[in-house]
């Protein structure tokens, strides 16, 4: 099985080069078309559809009247250790990408901090682990 997950933007060669930069990923190349760009690895295809896609698949009456539009679903990108959170959130800002949350420990024992790509895209980089200090947050009630 493989997981495609897609995102419908403005300038989808500006997300690739931002998600490329961001993840290290290489470009899926066989998927490139004049309105699609997408980055893959491991049977994870992330891709950048253009606004025509909205009318292709028969969404028209979905497209967000302004931006930022609502938050309805978010990618979690899972990374191996805080440092690499840490770093990837670093880049991300330096890419164009905005913190919406900095990285913090979530009850689970995840370290993990909320992101938006250059368009407002939201997503989360996350890893298993706590860096040395830190404490799981409480439980929500």
């Amino acid at each position: 099985m493989k997981v495609w997950f897609n995102l419908i933007c403005r300038d989808p060669q500006a997300q690739l080069d931002f998600y490329t930069a961001l993840l290290g990923w290489p470009e899926a190349v066989q998927s490139r078309s004049p309105i699609y760009r997408a980055v893959e690895q491991d049977g994870v295809q992330v891709g950048f559809n253009a606004e025509a896609a909205y009318a292709l698949l028969g969404l028209a009456d979905r497209q967000p009247a302004g931006r930022p539009a609502p938050v309805t679903a978010y990618a979690t990108i899972m990374l191996d250790t805080p440092a690499a959170v840490d770093a990837a959130c670093a880049a991300a800002t330096s890419g164009g990408g905005a913190i919406v949350k900095p990285p913090y420990a979530t009850y689970y024992g995840q370290w993990q901090a909320v992101l938006a790509d250059p368009e407002g895209h939201v997503f989360r980089l996350a890893c298993v682990g706590l860096p040395d200090g830190a404490v799981a947050a409480p439980r929500p009630a």
